[in-house]
């Protein structure tokens, strides 16, 4: 099914970029406070991986059809230290076929 697998892979990739943003902040902080310089690893990493969040967050969201303000909480979701996580469960709700929680 088309739409299960746009919004499974946009799943898929958003836990392993939301570890690698952890990281890199962590890398950075290890580069100015002793010798260890892991921020271009790192830094190549993430962003492999957010380009990948990002192609497969436009896939989804044409698949999907979803809102502007669900489309848009997944992208700002995105650029939000541990908030690939967030997304993940989120997506992984709606995999399931979970309702989204009501807003106020």
């Amino acid at each position: 099914m088309v739409n299960s697998s746009a919004v499974h892979r946009l799943r898929l990739v958003s836990g392993p970029e939301g570890v690698s943003f952890v990281l890199l902040l962590i890398c950075s902080v290890l580069k100015r406070t002793t010798s260890f310089d892991a921020v271009p690893v790192m830094g190549m990493v993430h962003g492999i991986l957010f380009i990948l969040y990002v192609v497969f967050w436009i896939q989804a969201w044409q698949v999907r059809k979803w809102d502007a303000k669900r489309g848009v909480l997944l992208f700002v979701l995105a650029v939000v230290p541990t908030g690939g996580f967030i997304a993940e469960r989120m997506l992984g709700k709606e995999e399931r076929g979970e309702p989204a929680p009501a807003t106020a």
